[in-house]
């Protein structure tokens, strides 16, 4: 008997590109899902690849992916991505501590 929706578990998962754009996405099968994005199957990504996998939360229902999913894409790469994340914001070129 093949498996349902309900009893498959999903990921969300966060991608970089060189130039620092990050994709954030859905999927059942994280490692084929990438693979996707860096050979030009997925559109939206084709064209800003390669892309590098930086962050990953798994094992969640449908509905929870989705709100995370939904969650992280409003946060637009603000404060509150890097939170929830735990990701560290980039450094931004010209600025100094001192």
């Amino acid at each position: 008997m093949g498996s349902t929706i309900s009893d498959r578990t999903y990921s969300v998962y966060i991608l970089r590109n060189p130039l620092g754009a990050h994709y954030i996405g859905l999927t059942s099968d994280v490692e084929t899902r990438v693979a996707q994005h860096n050979t030009g199957e997925s559109k939206w990504t084709a064209a800003r690849r390669p892309w590098t996998l930086i962050w990953v939360k798994s094992n969640l229902s449908l509905s929870d992916a989705r709100r995370l999913e939904n969650l992280l894409k409003r946060q637009k790469g603000g404060t509150g991505f890097y939170r929830i994340t735990g990701l560290e914001p980039p450094v931004l070129e010209g600025s100094s501590g001192s």
